[in-house]
């Protein structure tokens, strides 16, 4: 189990990656928080769609319950982020709240059942080998870097300082070790073929209802033509990663 979770925390480090940032000024920052909203939109959908509800299908089969699993997903955090809307309404008109927005909540809830989920596939890989195990976790790793520095991007954008993006973040990367050793100490690989759909949907929501229309309307052609850019990278990221694991 050593292996396990030293192998977790070194992947839930990486939510640090945000840190980079910090290099730049803040009128820099500014200019590619876009960029990272638009490349975290195409990593949520690759993901959702390349990654986990093939992984699905490839431990269930081509169900309806994969399909029904997905609109949960979507569903739910459609009514939580119904829910954040009217918890921070401002009561009086007069005195405007700024607040973080409601997405970058649901960001950090989506991202920490993703992270359990990744867990639960290096603790199980672990248990067959620790060579299994680490190229599991390379794999989860490989994918971990583009995505946590997409979140953090969110998260910025969405209104949160730099600092309590990185701490918080950092939190909901964190649940990628009891995931871990869940898996490893049930001596048995879990069954998680409802949560995978599941998250899929809430990736598919982030992503279509919050993030896209963040990033949708600009003005000037060379910019909408980088920001699709930053979004197929993002779904080609994803691509290669799948296409290297499946080899």
């Amino acid at each position: 189990m050593l292996w396990t979770v030293l192998i977790t925390l070194f992947i839930s480090l990486l939510a640090w990656i945000g840190l980079i940032t910090l290099l730049f000024k803040e009128v820099v920052l500014h200019r590619i928080l876009l960029l990272l909203v638009s490349f975290a939109a195409g990593s949520l959908l690759g993901g959702a769609f390349l990654h986990l509800m093939m992984e699905s299908i490839e431990e269930d089969g081509l169900r309806l319950s994969v399909f029904i699993w997905v609109l949960a997903g979507f569903v739910l955090f459609f009514v939580i982020e119904q829910f954040f809307h009217w918890h921070h309404s401002p009561k009086l008109p007069s005195h405007r709240v700024v607040s973080k927005k409601p997405f970058t909540y649901m960001i950090l809830l989506a991202d920490g059942l993703h992270n359990f989920i990744d867990g639960l596939a290096i603790g199980s890989s672990f248990i067959i080998s620790v060579e299994a195990g680490l190229i599991t976790a390379l794999i989860v790793a490989a994918h971990e870097i583009p995505q946590e520095l997409g979140d953090f991007g969110i998260l910025v954008h969405g209104g949160w300082k730099k600092r309590d993006a990185l701490v918080f973040n950092f939190f909901s990367a964190l649940t990628i070790v009891p995931g871990g050793i869940l898996s490893y100490l049930s001596s048995r690989s879990l069954d998680i073929s409802s949560l995978l759909p599941f998250t899929a949907g809430t990736f598919i929501y982030i992503a279509s209802a919050d993030l896209i229309p963040e990033i949708k309307h600009v003005s000037s052609l060379l910019r909408s033509i980088l920001l699709l850019a930053a979004f197929l990278t993002g779904i080609a990221l994803v691509l290669i990663v799948k296409v290297i694991a499946d080899n």
